[in-house]
């Protein structure tokens, strides 16, 4: 192969050889689990390292979120299961409209489940999926490589109409300040299989994308202190999980939280506000409202106060 076929990939650290990999094929099962366990020690130090850029990222989504706007990933092959992966969680987590964060797989949501090798090189299919993005939203690029044709394409269009831009990437290729806004660079080190960025990339790639969205949500008044408090209860689990929370959070016995979460149509927060306050659900809503949502701050305004004007969420 050329210089001129190897193409963008040649220098990748992503597609370099682990020294300590050597005999893969030699090692056994045993000494191939310690291997990978002891590479992947490189993945916390990389997200140490990046810290300040995830956290920044953080910042991103949660300045969109309050604003009104929405938040698009993009991504193919294990970058692109992991964005939608992201994406599926954060309803359910936090009680947003599955719109606020969406994801777009290269090669569509066949892709998701069953590899479709080509889709990512299509630089125009990225471009036509960010065609939906609007000014003010916020175009996240989840790339192990940091050079693959459909993120780098949905990445451009969604400069190109006003959105701010993140590339999530495990490989620190030239010009990314050209790329995005911001680039989160998670520098793993070359997998003991050469290549197969499912590994430490992908395991770096998923903790940084937890961490971007938990701080994101969690900030902008989607948590009360260790508790998810919008989070939607759809299941038995859930239901469960719900009522021990306002247990908790509310100061009321087991025995008093379903009562309350009933009386609250199942709303976490004001089932909260009325185990605290001892107002009535209409009370403890209006209070809510006022507040923008934000239960800590609910809580700490006297009842009588005058409606806050503040952020915007849905």
């Amino acid at each position: 192969m050329t210089a001129k076929s190897a193409g963008p990939w040649r220098n990748l650290v992503t597609e370099g050889t682990n020294p300590r990999s050597g005999r893969l094929d030699r090692l056994g099962p045993s000494r191939i689990v310690g291997l990978m366990q002891s590479e992947d020690r490189a993945v916390l130090a990389a997200l140490r390292r990046a810290r300040r850029s995830i956290a920044r990222a953080a910042e991103l989504l949660r300045e969109t979120y309050l604003s009104g706007r929405d938040c698009h990933l993009f991504g193919a092959g294990t970058s692109g299961r992991l964005a939608v992966l992201e994406a599926a969680e954060i309803p359910p987590t936090f009680g947003t409209a599955p719109r606020r964060v969406r994801a777009v797989m290269a090669g569509g949501r066949a892709a998701v489940f069953r590899s479709r090798e080509g889709a990512e090189d299509r630089l125009e299919e990225g471009a036509r999926g960010a065609n939906r993005v609007k000014r003010g939203d916020l175009v996240i690029g989840v790339s192990a490589s940091s050079v693959t044709p459909f993120v780098r394409g949905a990445l451009a269009r969604g400069r190109r109409r006003g959105a701010r831009t993140i590339l999530l990437t495990a490989s620190r290729s030239p010009g990314l300040s050209r790329v995005a806004d911001l680039a989160v660079v998670l520098e793993v080190g070359p997998e003991i299989l050469a290549g197969s960025t499912r590994l430490k990339a992908g395991t770096a790639t998923k903790l940084a994308l937890n961490q971007i969205t938990t701080a994101a949500f969690a900030s902008a008044g989607k948590a009360f202190g260790p508790w998810m408090v919008d989070l939607r209860a759809g299941s038995a689990k859930l239901k469960d999980r719900a009522a021990r929370i306002v247990a908790a959070a509310a100061g009321v016995s087991p025995r008093e939280a379903p009562g309350l979460l009933s009386r609250a149509r199942g709303d976490v927060k004001v089932a909260i506000v009325m185990g605290r306050t001892r107002a009535p659900a209409s009370e403890s809503r209006r209070r809510l409202r006022e507040a923008d949502g934000d239960l800590r701050a609910a809580l700490e305004r006297p009842p009588d106060s005058g409606p806050k004007i503040g952020r915007r969420r849905r």
